[in-house]
């Protein structure tokens, strides 16, 4: 029996509160875990895993979105608890995942340092040393666009680069879900491109909602923001603005 189970992980970062929404995908010989939060996050998935059923210990496979520390914070953890999972992201985003070049989040973090107030510059440097504390992993599969697998219903992996060059989003055909990452987001109950601060190309970005069009889809999970049902999603994919 395919799955799909949408993960609610609360937890406090930076002293704010917050939550993310990874996603297991699960069938009688496959679990996908579909990122994997930030560093130190198994428990808190294996937790949530728990309370929908699912014993994290049986994971097969790991899809990254892209290297955002928040996507693959606890990537080698779990490799290293569960050294069979196997690995997956774009050709694009394997470079930074594995540790080949440096993140370019923190490219980007050291690129404005020098436009920073004296005040700001302290959180930061905070900043950037923690983006450089993330510990890389290998990359055991790199996925393109319009690749399909037959796990869980059917997956096809969607090429939506902007908000890094190879972000993926993840289609699940049997249930018409698709499930984001950071192409998109929920805002005041609406769906949206990421924050433009942290979407490096904004142009590529909404060419990537376009795309989006293509599909049938009945529900988006986004990771910051949840489950985003409505009657007439093309509509609210159209009338994206940023």
């Amino acid at each position: 029996m395919n799955k799909l189970t949408v993960l609610k992980i609360k937890f406090d970062f930076d002293g704010k509160k917050n939550v993310i929404y990874p996603v297991i995908l699960s069938d009688k010989n496959e679990v996908v875990l579909i990122d994997c939060g930030y560093p130190n996050f198994l428990p808190l998935i294996k937790a949530a895993s728990e309370v929908n059923g699912i014993d994290i210990s049986k994971l097969t496979k790991i899809i990254i979105t892209h290297h955002d520390f928040d996507h693959m914070g606890a990537l080698a953890e779990f490799k290293r608890l569960y050294p069979n999972i196997k690995v997956l992201a774009s050709a694009d985003e394997e470079k930074y995942i594995s540790g080949k070049k440096k993140s370019l989040r923190l490219q980007q973090a050291e690129r404005i340092y020098d436009r920073l107030s004296e005040e700001d510059r302290k959180g930061a440097k905070r900043f950037q040393n923690f983006i450089a504390s993330i510990e890389n992993a290998e990359v055991d599969e790199c996925l393109k666009d319009k690749d399909f697998f037959p796990w869980c219903g059917g997956i096809e992996i969607v090429a939506t680069p902007g908000h890094m060059p190879g972000h993926i989003s993840v289609y699940v055909k049997e249930n018409k879900t698709l499930i984001s990452g950071d192409a998109l987001v929920i805002e005041n109950s609406k769906l949206a491109i990421a924050n433009p601060q942290y979407t490096l190309d904004i142009d590529t970005a909404k060419k990537s909602i376009e795309k989006l069009l293509d599909y049938e889809i009945d529900r988006i999970i986004c990771y910051h923001g949840g489950i985003y049902i409505k009657d007439d999603i093309k509509q609210a994919l159209k009338s994206i603005k940023r």
